[in-house]
Order: C-alpha cells, then sequence, then structure tokens
C-alpha cells in the first residue's frame, strides 16, 4: 500500500500540514492589493467563485476572512492526493466537494464530476467555492473547461486570486506547488 492512500497516514500528514499553514499565515506579513473588490464581492452576499493556480493551494486559506466573506468550500479531486488535501484544507475551515472532470482515463462516476458540478452549484447559492482551474492534474496555469461551465451555470460572480510569498519552497511537481515558509513577506492580488 502505499503510504498516502493509508487513512492514518493522510490524517496525520493532513494535520501537520494545517498547523504549518496556521504558524507561517500568523507570521508572514501579508499585503493586499485590491481588495477594494473582493470587498464589494462580500458586501453582495450570495455566492462567489474563487479561482486561483493549483500551485498556489498552500497558500489559499490566508487570502479569505473567515469572518467577513461568504463561508467557502473547496473543490477538490477525489484521487489520494486530493484526500490529503481536502483534510488539510478542512482543518483550516473549508470543507470540500469532491470531484474533478480531469483524468480522461477513468469514468465519470470514478471522477464524481456530475455530483461536484451539483454540489459545487448548491454551494454557490450562498457560499463561496474555491477552484483551482488548472487541477489537479493540469497543465499548470491553463484553464480547463469547468471553471467557466461552473461560472455560466451559477451565474456568480469570479473572484480571481494572486497569492505569493517569500521565502517559500517550490515542490518538484506538476504545478511546481509554493509551500510558504514562516517570517516572510506575502502578497494578495484581488
Amino acid at each position: 500500500m502505499r503510504p498516502l492512500r493509508n487513512p492514518f497516514v493522510q490524517s496525520a500528514l493532513a494535520w501537520t500540514l494545517a498547523k504549518w499553514m496556521q504558524f507561517c499565515f500568523a507570521t508572514i506579513r501579508w499585503t493586499h492589493e485590491n481588495q477594494e473588490a473582493a470587498q464589494t464581492v462580500w458586501s453582495q452576499g450570495g455566492g462567489v467563485l474563487c479561482v486561483f493556480w493549483h500551485s498556489r493551494i498552500g497558500l489559499s486559506p490566508s487570502c479569505w476572512p473567515l469572518d467577513r466573506a461568504q463561508p467557502a468550500k473547496a473543490l477538490i479531486s477525489l484521487s489520494a492526493d486530493g484526500e490529503f488535501i481536502a483534510k488539510a484544507v478542512a482543518r483550516q475551515g473549508f470543507p470540500a466537494v469532491r470531484g474533478s472532470s480531469a483524468n480522461k482515463d477513468k469514468t465519470e462516476k470514478a471522477k464524481g464530476g456530475t455530483q461536484a458540478l451539483r454540489d459545487g452549484l448548491k454551494q454557490l447559492k450562498s457560499g463561496a467555492l474555491a477552484i483551482t482551474p488548472d487541477g489537479p492534474r493540469g497543465p499548470a496555469n491553463v484553464m480547463a473547461e469547468g471553471l467557466p461551465l461552473m461560472a455560466k451555470l451559477s451565474g456568480a460572480p469570479v473572484l480571481f486570486i494572486g497569492m505569493s510569498c517569500s521565502p517559500a519552497i517550490r515542490l518538484n511537481s506538476w504545478d511546481r506547488a509554493v509551500l510558504p515558509l514562516p517570517f516572510g513577506k506575502g502578497a494578495i492580488v484581488w
């Protein structure tokens, strides 16, 4: 059995990652650019699609103010890696909507895309849905068809969010994921 498929290992890694992210977010000096655009969306209430590149998943909980914005959920694939990420972001206050349409080799049922679309549209009636338009399989920084479809069907506004921090570790993954390091500087651009 691969270690990441073990539920105990997933839970332990998710707990560790969540604590690490909390520590980093608390010690990074964040600047916000064009936050007024986001505040306008938050004040309207209703659904909103929050969009950022897959490589920024490790930074994404830092940008959403749980105290003044719509309650948010994250669209996360049904893969073993997705399970680990879903557990980590849930510990940050962002439960998951599970499913994907990315893997063309799997059946629709195995990907959960239709159910994820239904659940995502339900979430968008009153809350926010975080989505990575290039995930979960890439190519990196290239938008797939899921976001435009979700935006069209829901009628929800789309809030594009850019995030970066320094220092950070760039992982050797398909998306070159960013893992923040503490005591640095970070920027969130709305």
